[in-house]
């Protein structure tokens, strides 16, 4: 199984981050190249369309609004990995009530690809995805 984390810290309350990306169904809210999101079976399935017009099925695994984080399985993807578990978190800065710490990642079993291939592939997305999210906070 291979791992990966990305982190970031946004000069936002985590309450204001949490608000714009806890919800199952908020990425295009903030990540570009996700610019479709509609959620099924009560809110616990989203299908994602990317910028190509590709879709990802995901379903939600666990969400708890008081430690703001939330944990999502890939269930259709052209990824080359199985198993796919990922977390979304947002913590607090500890003395700095206006930051937050936005850590993502993941874990999965690469199919056809290498280990660090596949590690690489997610720490891209979540790094820019990270990016994104500070620069739609920014705005």
């Amino acid at each position: 199984m291979a791992t990966t984390t990305a982190s970031l810290d946004i000069p936002q309350s985590p309450d204001r981050v949490w608000q714009l990306i806890g919800g199952f169904g908020s990425l295009p809210d903030w990540l570009p190249y996700i610019p479709a999101s509609e959620l099924s079976e009560g809110g616990r399935v989203r299908t994602l369309t990317n910028e190509d017009g590709g879709t990802i099925v995901e379903r939600l695994q666990a969400f708890d609004q008081e430690t703001r984080s939330y944990s999502y399985a890939i269930e259709q993807a052209p990824f080359p990995v199985t198993g796919y578990l990922s977390t979304l978190t947002v913590h607090a800065v500890p003395g700095r009530p206006d930051a937050s710490r936005v850590e993502w990642s993941g874990s999965f079993t690469p199919v056809g690809v290498s280990d660090a291939e596949a590690e690489d592939l997610f720490h891209g997305i979540y790094t820019d995805g990270l990016a994104a999210l500070l620069k739609t906070v920014s705005a």
